[in-house]
């Protein structure tokens, strides 16, 4: 049996903002007063009325109990990017906000967050009006938080929310109670900015979707999830059928009018038990990358992407699961070693278990996921070490297919593990012959892949592998032995994969 060390995100619990000596903290308690000082000994009691005294690098601590809050918070301050804002549970304890109160309505969220470099954990909200949170600011952090029983979606972003990180998040049992069809777990969707990132986070039994990606207004912006769990969606809390829902696991875009792109990146991710499609594309018409993602008894597909998508966006489907019918995916989907392409033969005999005990567990102490034997693979499969190298961390000679390298080990870094810019351009001219220009840039030393793909993903042309340092770079590419069509050319780099088409006309 291999061995491999997964390497992810971890935030630390306490937070020294540099360049900032005078950061003050501001203690909140259910057995606090207005008139106090906000000390550990004499703390406040309204979490509200702490942000109002907070200023840049602050901290806000929370204390274990249950908040009965009878209106939304708004946070409409901004910290920086040195000095971030926090609000923090205290320690191990674990605040509950509860919003009960509210009735039924858009008016009635939980928390409204519209300020930029937040960071908050540990916090958990319940049954507001509306979203648990609705983030339209940027570059927050959410993390370690749970937003259940809401009447609308758990956590939304949308508003021109951007940059946003959610780390070791689980939103569960919202349900709107008019007609079942808005409730989802996660939802960066409607008029959402670009580049937020899901890692470690679970949905389950919520109303609509678990996450939900439906644009209208925005157009070409980027969501990426990883190691992310979505289960169970489309019913509600005590196991009936949410009538009027969708009930997808991953809803990967859509709009109105079915032209809109979002560009989806999931890594590791995993559906199961959702009432419809595990991975649905649902219409759009942007890029969708699907890398090592495992999908098991969706009730209608496993996997759906069977519409064509924009002529300058491309889908890929490599190293991923299916036990049982995968689905639906177009032709045009590049696609690589994945359990239902030959010579596999996937079978409940390839896994540890097939049984979800354990799904619904409370999570470790530092708020990363249990390791459990779900889906993960057996020793001996020869879905072990049979996949494509797609720039993620693998034992063995290659990767595992699937959410789960076997033996599934999660090891945490630190906020600085991604990369904050890798960017691989359009090239130009294209349609080309005989040459074409291909320029990226990268923001720190590290190695580098850059190779042509054909449509059925095999690598006709490696164009460099190598150590790079940070730059920008432009390669003149003249195609070898290669005959007019579409072709695609892909970077690998540690932190991430990106893939682009191409045109030659010969």
């Amino acid at each position: 049996m291999k061995f491999c060390k997964i390497v992810l995100f971890v935030f630390l619990s306490v937070i020294l903002s540099a360049g900032k000596s005078n950061s003050q903290n501001i203690f909140v308690s259910n057995s606090g007063n207005g008139a106090n000082d906000g000390s550990i000994t004499n703390p406040i009691a309204s979490i509200s009325s702490a942000i109002d005294r907070i200023n840049l690098g602050d901290t806000i601590f929370v204390r274990d109990g249950i908040f009965l809050i009878t209106s939304t918070i708004n946070i409409n301050k901004d910290g920086e990017a040195a000095n971030k804002i926090h609000l923090f549970a205290y320690q191990q304890e674990k605040p509950i906000l509860d919003f009960s109160t509210l009735s039924f309505g858009s008016s009635n969220r939980g928390i409204n967050l519209k300020g930029d470099y937040w960071y908050i954990k540990g916090i958990s909200i319940r049954s507001a009006g509306d979203n648990g949170m609705n983030i339209s600011g940027s570059n927050n952090i959410i993390e370690f938080c749970s937003f259940y029983e809401n009447k609308d979606t758990g956590l939304q972003l949308s508003g021109g929310a951007s940059n946003n990180k959610i780390i070791n998040c689980d939103s569960y049992y919202n349900a709107d109670p008019d007609d079942y069809e808005d409730a989802d777990g996660f939802a960066p969707k409607l008029n959402v900015g670009t580049n937020n990132y899901f890692f470690g986070c679970r949905a389950w039994q919520n109303a609509d979707d678990g996450w939900d990606g439906y644009l209208r207004d925005s157009n070409n912006v980027s969501t990426t999830l990883e190691n992310c769990w979505s289960f169970s969606n489309g019913y509600l809390k005590d196991g009936s059928t949410a009538a009027n829902s969708d009930g997808n696991g991953f809803k990967l875009g859509g709009s109105d009018d079915h032209t809109l792109a979002h560009n989806f990146t999931l890594k590791n991710c995993l559906a199961f038990y959702n009432k419809a499609k595990g991975f649905d594309q649902n219409s759009n018409k942007g890029s969708i990358t699907l890398y090592n993602c495992s999908a098991y008894n969706n009730v209608s597909n496993n996997y759906s992407i069977p519409n064509t998508v924009n002529t300058d966006k491309i889908v890929t489907v490599v190293n991923c699961l299916a036990l049982g019918n995968y689905g639906s995916l177009g032709a045009f989907v590049l696609q690589q070693t994945n359990s239902w392409q030959s010579p596999f033969i996937v079978s409940s005999g390839d896994f540890v278990s097939i049984d979800t005990i354990g799904v619904h567990n409370a999570r470790n102490f530092d708020g990363t996921l249990l390791d459990i034997d779900f889906l993960h693979l057996v020793n001996g499969s020869d879905l072990i070490d049979s996949g494509t190298k797609i720039g993620l961390p693998f034992n063995g000679s290659a990767p595992d297919l699937g959410a789960f390298e076997s033996p599934f080990v999660t090891f945490l870094d630190n906020e600085n593990v991604l990369p904050s810019k890798v960017e691989l351009n359009a090239n130009y001219p294209n349609p080309y012959n005989p040459s074409t220009n291909i320029t990226f840039s990268i923001d720190r030393e590290m190695k580098i892949v850059l190779d042509v793909l054909d449509i059925t993903g095999r690598v006709v042309n490696k164009i460099y592998e190598g150590k790079m340092v940070r730059g920008y770079y432009n390669f003149i590419y003249t195609p070898v032995g290669l005959s007019t069509g579409i072709y695609f050319y892909r970077m690998i780099t540690p932190y991430q994969v990106i893939t682009k088409k191409m045109l030659y006309l010969k």
